[in-house]
């Protein structure tokens, strides 16, 4: 968790030129231009599930992480009332993004647990069990906080609030 948290700060503390926000927010927008709450939830599946390769799911998980950061970064540029917000507000203060970061961290650890263990040469048996019931959990959460995120954007939007879309 303090890991994929510091590389998403990270990636907050980017600089972005406007240039650089404008095509991000073009780019994203056509992405969630008709995402509902399943959408949501198989975006941040994609996303979550190669973080439990072995070793490749430790480097995709800070740089999915950092990548996060810096789209929250591009927003703050083209939406500068968002300037005031701690970008790790989103992750600790949003039902969803507390769901979100809980599953990637599950994610990220059990790759560093299965590549410790391929180095120290154990029987990767005994981890299967364990990995597919976090991949359980993780999907869980995921189709969770899928269907919150998009609730409280509906909801967001039916009160009159301009949200840029942000997903983690």
């Amino acid at each position: 968790m303090g890991f994929f948290t510091g590389a998403y700060q990270t990636g907050s503390m980017s600089t972005v030129s406007q240039e650089e926000a404008n095509t991000f927010m073009s780019e994203f927008e056509e992405l969630i231009l008709d995402i509902d709450a399943f959408g949501i939830f198989t975006h941040n599946t994609t996303i979550a599930l190669p973080m439990f390769i072995p070793g490749f799911g430790i480097g995709w998980g800070l740089f999915s992480a950092w990548s996060t950061g810096f789209a929250f970064a591009a927003i703050t540029t083209t939406a500068p009332i968002l300037e005031n917000v701690p970008p790790l507000a989103i992750l600790f203060l949003s039902p969803f993004g507390l769901m979100e970061l809980t599953a990637y961290s599950l994610g990220i650890s059990r790759s560093f647990i299965l590549i410790r263990a391929v180095f120290k040469k154990h029987d990767l048996k005994q981890f299967i069990k364990p990995t597919i019931i976090e991949i359980g959990i993780v999907i869980g959460l995921l189709l969770a906080g899928g269907y919150l995120e998009f609730y409280m954007i509906e909801l967001a939007q039916e009160e009159g609030l301009q949200m840029p879309g942000f997903d983690l």
